[in-house]
């Protein structure tokens, strides 16, 4: 597949990058500030993978994204008032202030399965939702997450067989960002390329660097075409670097610095402006725009989270049930 952005796509696709990891950026300082509630994850190192993800799915597939995959979020409708005002626990959050945290940051609406911190626990839901499409005659796909932490739980293997036995339309981005928690790919793993697993299953798998937005974006696509006309799951290992640590609380010190320094080189959101300028597509007084015009969002966001309430303890037991 060989896939042409026009020079506008390009543009947009650099806009969702810039905003990503200027959500990001305030969102570790907010929290450095004292000004968070719960937990923050950083998912600095992960633009590339969750704005291509987010930018090749149709409006009607299902996505069940994790904590580091943001841009996938963004790109669903999921606007950054509504994720801010989640991490500081406000009413206007996604979990109307019951989470403080990407945690069951749901919206079918926005065609986003929520998810809980006990990894992999969102590949069988996607599963299901792929199942549910297959069943019914639907060209839909179910895209999930996991990392390489959770490829070596034993649900990521009895999700994946299944799905290979249904020729499920099921796709898994398996992020790998070099640490699970505090432990390197080689001390969980002998194989050096965890895409070698799909051989197991008899379903294909592409190794793609993840951060360059552009690649990731042309294997999700593939991979998206193939289930959505019956050709079944995939996966797809996107090699990146968790660039902070695991949680905002975490120092990372376990990491060595020039491991870090050489994935800052290859830092996806200043690779992709490099490209665009070197390209002849765009300059950098086009981008230093799209950076304030992303900076301006941000701060709104904040302040619109900071000036909203939070929830009315007499709703503790609302959205609990089915109604």
């Amino acid at each position: 597949m060989n896939e042409t952005f026009t020079t506008e796509q390009k543009l947009e696709i650099y806009y969702w990058m810039t905003l990503t990891r200027t959500f990001d950026e305030r969102m570790v300082n907010l929290y450095r500030q004292g000004r968070g509630l719960g937990g923050a994850f950083s998912q600095r190192g992960h633009e590339a993978i969750s704005v291509a993800v987010g930018y090749a799915l149709a409006p009607e597939d299902i996505v069940a994204p994790m904590h580091r995959d943001l841009g996938t979020y963004m790109l669903r409708g999921m606007t950054p008032r509504r994720v801010f005002s989640n991490l500081l626990g406000r009413e206007t959050g996604i979990t109307r202030g019951r989470d403080a945290n990407l945690h069951g940051a749901g919206d079918m609406s926005l065609g986003i399965i929520g998810f809980i911190s006990h990894l992999p626990l969102s590949l069988p839901v996607a599963l299901g939702a792929a199942m549910s499409f297959r069943y019914r005659g639907e060209a839909r796909v179910a895209l999930t997450f996991c990392g390489d932490g959770s490829a070596s739980a034993g649900l990521f293997h009895e999700t994946l067989n299944m799905a290979a036995l249904y020729q499920a339309p099921y796709v898994l981005i398996l992020e790998n960002n070099q640490y699970a928690y505090s432990t390197p790919v080689t001390e969980q793993t002998r194989v050096t390329d965890l895409a070698e697993r799909a051989t197991g299953y008899g379903i294909p798998a592409v190794i793609v660097d993840g951060n360059d937005v552009e690649a990731v974006y042309v294997q999700v696509k593939i991979a998206l075409d193939r289930a959505r006309s019956g050709g079944g799951p995939s996966i797809i290992e996107a090699k990146t670097m968790r660039m902070l640590g695991h949680a905002i609380h975490d120092g990372a010190e376990y990491v060595p610095r020039e491991l870090l320094a050489e994935w800052e080189a290859k830092d996806p959101v200043m690779r992709y402006a490099q490209k665009l300028v070197e390209s002849g597509v765009t300059d950098r007084d086009e981008l230093d725009e799209i950076d304030h015009r992303a900076a301006a969002e941000i701060e709104d966001a904040i302040d619109y989270a900071e000036a909203s309430p939070f929830p009315d303890p007499a709703t503790v037991e609302e959205g609990v049930y089915a109604e």
